[in-house]
């Protein structure tokens, strides 16, 4: 994956979108059921899986913390550090992931897909 889309100066919604664009991320639609996301942030590890109608099953950080994992949950999109989001987008490098509980993770330092019938790395 290319490096993060950074935004500097003032942020206006023209700059978000124009941003949004270039964005280095995994989208919504390139994932099929049984995909695994691997969603590396500044303090956790988040296994994640496409089990289709916008639900996916999670596993680490916030979950494992509270003893949720596998929690099945939405993913309402990736922010910057906002509220403004981009509701396409699972994760991307240098955004914030929020899962439909509202939690809001760090900052996403590498994401990784495999897809389906690909084993997971050890």
């Amino acid at each position: 994956m290319a490096t993060p889309t950074t935004i500097t100066g003032e942020h206006s919604l023209q700059r978000l979108t124009a941003a949004a664009d270039r964005l280095d991320g995994v989208r919504r639609r390139d994932l099929s059921q049984g995909d695994w996301v691997l969603v590396t942030t500044k303090n956790s590890l988040y296994v994640i899986c496409a089990l289709g109608n916008d639900l996916y099953q999670v596993s680490g950080g916030y979950f494992d913390r509270k003893g949720l994992s596998p929690a099945t949950t939405t993913i309402n999109g990736c922010t910057w550090g906002g509220t403004a989001i981009k509701v396409d987008i699972v994760a991307g490098p240098g955004l914030f992931l929020e899962f439909g509980n509202r939690v809001l993770t760090t900052r996403i330092q590498n994401v990784r897909v495999l897809r389906a019938g690909q084993s997971l790395p050890h």
